[in-house]
């Protein structure tokens, strides 16, 4: 079998570095119409550093994506684990993997079921769990996955978001302030689901990672070091500082008795507005100017805020970019 059957676990990249990926992507080897050479160039344009195949109860074919693999561009393989009460992506499994897809809440096999993808190193995630559809909609507990995907583009038709979207990111926002509590808090991703043209990217999710490798990649993402983005148009830096000491997304700030100051950059979101959330809620909230990047900062303590994340919303309330939180202790 050749050497690029699949695609290799590792890319040059830039090192240690934000990258952009896509991590639910279908081809014509499932339900998609696009072949594995169109999504790869989709990909690309959309300004992706790597997707992740995730064909429905299958592992990427032999062959079929190998060659699609570049220094600047990682494939990391897959999965969509589609039950009848639920989907979930198994992220980073092992060539030719298929993880067992014919269970349901009621059976008690999901425990099992997402064994066999972490006894590989891989990811879990909770995939649209409010998509508007009988098995779309998600029935299992939490518990045992890794992340949540909050934003999922495929029933988005022409807007980004919709309201499938704005409950899923409801949820999981109410359960951060006890799940942060008890150290089993779960990051949030999103991504294209995408099946047709002019999907993929749409939208994203961008992750910190040491190296551009499917290990990194995962590592970055079940640590929360990530946010979401719209498209390749949309940037976001995020930081809270307290004395000197500095944290980023998915961070912990020990900030005990000192002043933090939490600051937001953003671009390619005119007019949009600024949202900072804690553990009470929406907290503060400033509107970015129609003519370029705009700026935030907004100032509060560990004692009242057990984190921070932030949202940057359109002007009609869709969402733009959301980030995982920072944590305060």
């Amino acid at each position: 079998m050749s050497s690029l059957s699949f695609p290799p676990a590792r890319a040059v990249g830039r090192g240690a570095a934000w990258y952009r990926g896509d991590c639910h992507v279908h081809s014509v080897h499932s339900d998609g119409e696009l072949h594995p050479e169109e999504l790869a160039v989709r990909a690309r344009a959309a300004g992706l550093d790597f997707i992740a195949t995730t064909e429905h109860n299958s592992a990427a074919a032999p062959g079929a994506w190998g060659h699609l693999a570049a220094d600047d561009f990682l494939i990391v393989l897959g999965e969509e684990v589609t039950t009848k009460t639920g989907h979930w992506l198994a992220l980073g499994t092992n060539p030719g993997q298929v993880v067992d897809w014919n269970h349901q809440v009621r059976d008690g096999l999901i425990d099992q079921c997402l064994d066999q993808v972490h006894r590989v190193g891989g990811l879990c995630v909770a995939a649209h769990p409010h998509a508007p559809y009988p098995s779309g909609d998600f029935r299992f507990p939490f518990g045992g996955f890794d992340v949540v995907e909050v934003w999922n583009g495929l029933w988005t038709s022409d807007r980004p978001w919709n309201a499938d979207n704005e409950a899923a990111l409801a949820e999981w926002g109410r359960s951060l302030a006890a799940d942060i509590q008890t150290g089993s808090w779960r990051p949030a991703m999103g991504n294209s689901d995408t099946h047709l043209e002019g999907q993929i990217g749409i939208p994203h999710t961008v992750v910190f990672a040491e190296e551009l490798s499917t290990e990194a990649i995962l590592a970055g993402i079940g640590s929360g070091r990530s946010w979401i983005a719209e498209s390749a148009d949309v940037g976001l830096s995020f930081t809270a500082n307290v004395e000197g000491r500095v944290a980023g997304v998915g961070e912990r700030l020990i900030a005990q008795g000192g002043r933090v100051e939490v600051r937001a950059a953003v671009h390619g979101v005119p007019w949009g507005t600024v949202r900072f959330h804690t553990d009470r809620g929406t907290v503060h909230h400033v509107s970015l100017p129609g003519d370029g990047p705009g700026a935030v900062q907004w100032d509060t303590t560990a004692e009242d805020s057990a984190f921070v994340r932030v949202e940057v919303r359109h002007p009609n309330g869709d969402v733009a970019a959301l980030s995982n939180p920072i944590i305060l202790t």
